[in-house]
């Protein structure tokens, strides 16, 4: 999005966030916080208006995954992984899209699901939960906001090489999945930026309500 000319407001629980957005563009800044406090969540809206003067897209990519049986999955995981993945990504697009409708301005807003949220995987149980939730929020808040203007769709990637990628499916695991799939590989960063960067777009102006899988074929079978 920012190689494209949009201005960007990177929100991150990591406190480099700020350097990490000027190396990856001059239109970018950084919030760090932690999104599920309603005030951090304020302020990351707060920040965007005053240096960028108004907010048309949002893009929620929070998350984490916890991996275990579902009878031995703890509530502290429960938890944690339902508040980070849904609550929160909900409660930053309730805020946004509250922003929208008052500035009267259409936008677009993107929530990251997964092929978890749409087929089983074993020891997924939470995280699959989490971005289910996602998928059913996404065509509600579709359904409601489409009156004002506003688009929300949700992207719902395979395993993506990013760095929490590499390190949880490089190896045996990884190479069983990969046959799996007619693909036969793993989906890089880019062909997800890519993605959202078409549904921000004006060329995805009819599309929402959607769940775009982007997952080299996984879920077909």
């Amino acid at each position: 999005l920012s190689k494209k000319g949009v201005n960007c407001v990177l929100a991150d629980l990591n406190p480099n966030v700020n350097e990490i957005a000027e190396k990856t563009g001059k239109n970018c800044i950084g919030v760090a916080g932690d999104i599920t406090n309603a005030q951090y969540r304020a302020s990351v809206i707060e920040e965007a208006v005053k240096k960028f003067g108004a907010i048309d897209i949002l893009v929620n990519c929070a998350g984490i995954v916890a991996l275990d049986k579902a009878e031995d999955l703890s509530d502290d995981y429960w938890e944690k992984t339902i508040a980070i993945n849904l609550s929160a990504s909900f409660k930053m697009a309730q805020a946004v899209g509250k922003y929208m409708i008052d500035a009267k301005r259409p936008g677009s807003i993107v929530n990251m699901a997964s092929q978890a949220g749409v087929i089983a995987l074993d020891k997924h149980v939470a995280y699959s939960a989490s971005k289910g939730g996602i998928i059913a929020m996404t065509k509600v808040l579709a359904y409601e906001w489409g009156k004002y203007g506003i688009r929300v769709n949700a992207v719902s990637p395979t395993v993506v090489m990013t760095a929490l990628g590499k390190k949880a499916w490089e190896g045996p695991v990884g190479d069983a999945l990969k046959k799996e799939m007619p693909s036969g590989r793993f989906a890089e960063t880019d062909e997800i930026a890519g993605v959202i960067a078409f549904l921000c777009s004006g060329a995805a102006g009819m599309i929402t309500g959607h769940n775009l899988l982007v997952d080299g074929g996984y879920t077909i079978k």
